[in-house]
């Protein structure tokens, strides 16, 4: 693969850095085909960041999409097996309380039969012992193997493989124009959001995984593709409730699944369809909404600490005809432009988190049939590689390492989740080995920092001043740097703005305000570029 700074011949470009592109990446590199990412933002900075981390058994959606359920199943096996250090399989529980549909109810474990999915049904008193958090109006209870998955990690260890045999991973980085010629796209200009700078790539094959942007992908292409974007809010708590999954044993709805994150529990989610997928955030309607629903099966719900909030969009496929968007399938899109007229242009949209690695299976399967290449699909086989590049995201693995090291000349520059400087500054040059381009969001996204409870009122300020000392941030690069990291801890922090969290709120705003100079409005203009 040849790649000078304006000018990159590859096989195959993929269009988006969500678990699904990285997915296709690292699926291309162990059959031998070279590939270039490139993501306009960062990885996982779409979908694959934005939702509650649940590795879906299926039984979420034994009801209204069976076909999605069972690829769920399946998946979800495949991957306890495969990316075991990307997993807590810590199961989960379907749950009914008084008022809920008793038809429902009794149909359930049938239809998760029908599926294949394990479905144990357990006393009300066994699941009370099992989760004393559960309300005390439960009418039934169900066991089945759901799990939640670090998607974060999922995504880092797949373009690590990758970049390991060769692929070229470039984030802030956009597609601006395909060049078409003689039914096929000859070459992709894309532009350096931050810089400006455009590169020419001419790759054989093409390959969107935009998610909620794949329309726009399409349309560089001149071909329409029916999307629609279904926005989900989530909220987290401050400390873990439950061991286990938690779903509202109901049709899927707003505030009806409770999903464990390690030290914290994420809880959701709604579905309110949106003109677009940009400038999208977490209102005190939806908040207020999800815990006032969750509470029916959780009553800790309704007086917890919760220390952020925000949203997704779903890219799911369909003209979105008939009784709203959770009726929409769950399933995945796999699209060959042939039939438009492009020959070397392929799109995977819709799906789910834990069917990512079918979806990249399926698409580079039909890649390398127009590329003639013969190599058998692995990542059914091959386990997923335990990375460095992802292991500081898991919530709860920084504390266990610094106690097991405490090390006095490593002090921690993010006491809520003890992240060490060592990580800051191996993060830092993981992303950009020069140290000419460090990036306080990239860091972020890498590690628990400014994750925790503070949500980066101290650990911002302590992460920029080191990064100067070291010399990876230079003139006034870091003021920048922390206003952008801060108006989206911001966005996740505003509709949560009622006792302990509007009292910190002031703190960070005092803090900030007095240590950089920054007006009220910085912190209040929506960043678009995260999640």
């Amino acid at each position: 693969m040849q790649s000078p700074s304006n000018y990159i011949e590859t096989e195959v470009l993929i269009i988006g850095g969500g678990v699904t592109g990285t997915g296709v990446a690292r699926d291309l590199a162990l059959r031998g085909v070279p590939s270039v990412l490139i993501d306009k933002a960062d990885l996982n900075a779409g979908a694959s960041g934005a939702n509650h981390g649940l590795l879906h058994s299926g039984a979420r959606y034994v009801a209204s999409d069976a076909e999605a359920a069972k690829e769920c199943r399946l998946e979800g096996e495949l991957l306890k097996r495969l990316a075991p250090h990307c997993i807590d399989n810590c199961g989960g529980l379907f749950v009914a309380v008084a008022g809920d549909d008793e038809n429902y109810v009794a149909d359930f474990p049938q239809k998760c039969n029908e599926c294949g999915i394990p479905a144990e049904s357990i006393s009300i008193d066994k699941a009370a012992v099992l989760e004393p958090a559960l309300s005390e109006q439960l009418i039934a209870a169900f066991r089945v193997p759901d799990a939640s998955v670090d998607p974060f990690r999922l995504s880092l260890d797949n373009i690590a493989q990758a970049q390991q045999s060769g692929a070229l991973f470039l984030k802030g980085t956009k597609a601006e124009s395909f060049t078409c010629r003689k039914n096929r796209i000859e070459q992709v200009v894309v532009r350096h959001m931050k810089t400006g700078e455009t590169t020419t790539v001419r790759p054989r094959q093409v390959i969107n995984a935009g998610g909620a942007w794949a329309d726009k992908i399409t349309a560089l292409a001149d071909i329409h593709l029916d999307m629609i974007y279904s926005k989900g809010t989530l909220v987290v708590t401050q400390r873990r409730l439950t061991r286990h999954v938690i779903n509202r044993l109901r049709l899927a709805t707003d505030g009806d699944i409770l999903v464990p994150g390690g030290t914290v529990s994420i809880v959701g989610t709604t579905s309110l369809r949106v003109t677009s997928p940009d400038g999208i955030r977490p209102t005190v309607k939806e908040v207020d909404a999800i815990i006032d629903d969750a509470a029916g099966m959780i009553p800790a719900l309704a007086s917890t600490r919760y220390i952020r909030a925000y949203a997704g969009v779903r890219p799911l496929f369909g003209n979105g005809h008939g009784s709203g968007d959770r009726s929409v399938s769950r399933g995945f899109a796999l699209l060959d432009h042939a039939e438009n007229g492009v020959e070397n242009f392929i799109t995977i949209t819709g799906g789910k988190l834990t069917t990512y690695r079918l979806m990249a299976e399926k698409t580079v399967d039909l890649a390398c049939r127009k590329l003639g290449v013969t190599a058998p699909c692995r990542t059914h086989i091959d386990p997923l590689p335990n990375t460095e590049n992802g292991c500081w995201t898991e919530p709860g693995r920084s504390p266990r390492q610094w106690m097991k090291q405490q090390d006095s000349k490593d002090p921690l520059l993010c006491e809520c989740d003890m992240v060490p400087q060592s990580v800051i500054t191996a993060i830092a040059r993981q992303i950009d080995p020069s140290g000419r381009r460090t990036d306080l969001n990239a860091i972020a996204l890498r590690s628990r920092f400014g994750k925790g409870p503070c949500q980066g009122t101290y650990c911002s300020a302590r992460v920029v001043s080191y990064l100067y000392d070291t010399g990876l941030l230079n003139g006034d690069q870091g003021v920048a740097q922390i206003r952008s990291f801060l108006r989206g801890r911001w966005r996740g922090q505003h509709p949560l703005l009622w006792e302990n969290a509007l009292m910190q709120s002031e703190l960070m705003e005092a803090i900030h305000c007095g240590f950089f100079s920054f007006e009220q409005d910085t912190c209040e203009r929506q960043d678009e570029d995260s999640l």
